[in-house]
């Protein structure tokens, strides 16, 4: 392992560090492999959302996309953590993303088939987002064989750009391509760009388990619960990110905001979406002294009471705008100056999002011994993909029930509070030290 260099001063500084991407070829085709097939994904999810309320014209009946898959993303996100620390890192990659692939060519043959019954919808996007979950374990779990120690934090920011491309790019090409060519073609072009995504997984070398890996089995399932429940500062770490993902997810009340509140369609959808990943990108690509910050605990609570005030201020603007609507709106007739300030403030959202992820991300990785990094993760991955699908779940439901605006205040609160208190009352957490890592 190299030694750590010294940081880079003056205005590189400022910089996202490129040395995990220099370094490591294998990273590198990981990375950018990574960005195609999730541009892919995230076009998909988006599609999805826009094609079953087109269907249904009901917000209730998007938020069961995420509804149906939530369980089977749990028991299958416990159980691949053990699969990632028991069997070969890449070809447990391998075989989960083509079993995402497959669900995407299964929508592309409904939606060309002019099925409108929504069953098939629910259970291909459960089978693709159950896959997904052990391919975000497995990928995880293979960075920290790729890249040393002291490239984790430049690396999680890498991430994080990876991130933001994929959610910039993706929901706004799904806006305009559901437009223009219709769903099948948007679901089709998702699964050229995901097996776009295997170059950068099958010229992975063997990645085997550690000589401490787990047999398969429940008693493995149970002993990574328990290293997470026991690792305080993990702990805190993951539980204020999932508090975070079910409350603090607008993402879900889009398509109807689009409809009903700010007009534009498909395009209003994909703009929204694409608008917090923006601000992850611009944060990304000036991530140098975020990098540089050792004091990690505390920057994920900061971050995530930037999370909390974004999101109650995403609230406000739509109150704002039911508040000064004038006339109907429709696909034709968009109210940009209030579209324009809800992107901003979604940006802001990105932004804080971004430097939690960071701070976290490399906590996890450094502090997690590699024979339990994929149970953890895979409790962590069970997090990171059905937190949002509970979030659309909640949110749409108090939506469906009240208004589009109410949801972002109520929990934007709820997230603030207790995000405050969980500050307040682990003063360990708050001096959590990059340079001397402790779960």
């Amino acid at each position: 392992m190299s030694a750590t260099p010294p940081p880079r001063r003056g205005p590189a500084g400022m910089l996202v560090d490129l040395s995990p991407l220099r370094d490591s070829p294998a990273y590198r085709r990981l990375w950018i492999g990574g960005v195609a097939g999730g541009i892919g994904v995230q076009l998909t999810a988006v599609a999805v959302g826009i094609h079953v309320y087109e269907i249904s014209g009901s917000v209730f009946a998007v938020a069961l996309v995420g509804g149906f898959a939530l369980l089977p993303m749990v028991v299958f996100g416990l159980l691949g953590g053990v699969i990632v620390d028991a069997f070969d890192r890449r070809t447990t990659l391998i075989v989960c993303s083509i079993v995402a692939l497959a669900s995407t060519v299964g929508l592309a043959a409904l939606a060309f088939a002019d099925v409108t019954a929504l069953g098939g919808y629910y259970a291909l996007t459960t089978v693709g987002s159950t896959a997904g979950t052990l391919v975000g374990t497995a990928r995880f779990a293979i960075l920290p064989r790729l890249v040393p120690r002291h490239q984790l934090t430049a690396a999680s920011a890498l991430s994080g750009i990876s991130a933001g491309l994929q959610v910039a790019i993706g929901p706004m090409l799904a806006g305009i391509l559901v437009a223009a060519t219709g769903y099948g073609v948007t679901y089709s072009i998702d699964a050229v760009l995901y097996a776009l995504g295997f170059l950068g997984i099958i010229t992975l070398p063997r990645i085997p388990p550690s000589p401490d890996a787990p047999r398969l089995g429940l008693r493995a399932v149970v002993e990574g619960v328990r290293f997470v429940v026991t690792a305080r500062s993990l702990r805190l770490a993951i539980g204020m990110h999932a508090v975070a993902i079910v409350l603090a997810r607008p993402h879900v009340l889009f398509p109807a905001i689009a409809a009903t509140l700010l007009g534009g369609g498909a395009v209003t959808v994909g703009a929204l979406a694409s608008a917090a990943a923006i601000g992850v990108l611009l944060s990304g690509l000036l991530s140098g002294p975020v990098t540089r910050y050792r004091w990690h605990g505390t920057g994920i609570g900061l971050a995530s009471l930037a999370t909390g005030a974004t999101t109650i201020a995403f609230g406000l603007v739509l109150l704002a705008s039911e508040q000064t609507a004038t006339g109907a709106v429709s696909d034709e007739a968009a109210r940009l100056a209030p579209i324009a300030l809800a992107m901003v403030v979604l940006a802001s959202w990105g932004v804080a999002d971004n430097a939690s992820n960071i701070f976290r991300t490399t906590m996890l990785h450094a502090a997690t011994p590699d024979h339990v990094r994929g149970r953890l993760q895979g409790v962590f991955t069970v997090i990171l993909t059905a937190g949002p699908r509970l979030g659309d779940f909640v949110i749409g439901s108090l939506a469906a029930l009240t208004t589009l605006w109410l949801p972002s205040i109520a929990a934007g609160l709820v997230l603030l509070l207790i995000v405050g208190l969980l500050l307040a009352l682990n003063p360990l957490f708050r001096r959590y030290d990059a340079e001397d890592p402790r779960p």
